[in-house]
């Protein structure tokens, strides 16, 4: 079953949904197992054992999850970038057909004008969504490409234009591939296998020890779930660039449509 309905929720909730599992799922296991490990291991004497395994296994897995987190932050930063690119892309052939003589000029214009428009308001949501945005912006694009291409410019002045406003289509195309592409990337399925069970792993270390203080017991064994669920929080949280509350939005897109298209 798809998990991805909580990332409709607002990030403070989805956050706490995640730690909170990790802290519910330590301290259930920890009171069941709590009862059975005197008679299983007898008493104390095995807590030093345990101590140093569940160290030994804490540097690793904590080394593994801070990879990942930088690797998630990274391929967030990416998809930032290649937005805010894409928007350059626009913003710099509106200013290139923005110079073509009428009646041109307010064709092409108005078309780029359309399709930003578009982007932001019909596009971006879909992609919050996890879905591919659907052949609107391709159809707005085809129509300016085919006008764009069927226009044959008369001075020197005008050919110069014209070859420099076919080389930036190109260059506004390839930066939409990118950021579509974006849309479906997240991490591999068996990645998060090895988070979630290595972080059973850590948090079932935490059941074996026998203590006479169950509440400072309990209390570690929250804070280290606790930890270990923010960690694949922010791991979930950067995994879809364009999901939830805190993902890459059309920012960019409404900064250069409304600095240099509202007319």
């Amino acid at each position: 079953m798809s998990l991805f309905w909580i990332y409709d929720f607002p990030t403070w909730l989805f956050g706490t949904i995640v730690v909170g599992a990790f802290v519910a799922f330590a301290l259930i296991g920890q009171i069941v197992l709590r009862r059975f490990l005197p008679r299983w291991y007898g008493g104390k004497e095995y807590n030093d054992v345990v101590g140093e395994f569940l160290s030994a296994s804490g540097v690793f897995f904590g080394i593994t999850l801070g990879l990942l987190s930088v690797g998630a932050w990274e391929n967030f930063e990416a998809v930032d970038g290649a937005v805010t690119q894409e928007a350059t892309e626009i913003g710099v052939m509106y200013r290139i057909v923005d110079n073509y003589p009428d009646p041109h000029r307010k064709v092409l214009t108005d078309s780029l004008r359309a399709y930003t428009r578009h982007e932001i308001d019909v596009a971006w949501p879909k992609q919050q969504k996890g879905i591919i945005p659907g052949p609107g912006g391709n159809v707005i694009l085809d129509q300016f490409h085919r006008y764009l291409t069927h226009i044959e410019p008369v001075t020197e002045a005008q050919k110069a234009l014209h070859a420099e406003a076919l080389h930036q289509f190109s260059q506004m195309m390839g930066a939409r591939r990118t950021r579509l592409a974006s849309v479906s990337t997240r991490l591999p399925p068996i990645v998060w296998f090895v988070v979630f069970g290595g972080s059973v792993l850590n948090l079932s270390l935490m059941w074996l020890f026998v203590v006479e203080h169950k509440r400072l017991h309990d209390v570690l064994t929250i804070m280290l779930a606790a930890l270990l669920g923010l960690l694949v929080f922010l791991l979930a949280i950067m995994d879809f660039p364009f999901r939830g509350d805190y993902s890459v939005g059309p920012d960019s897109f409404e900064l250069i449509y409304n600095q240099l298209m509202v007319k």
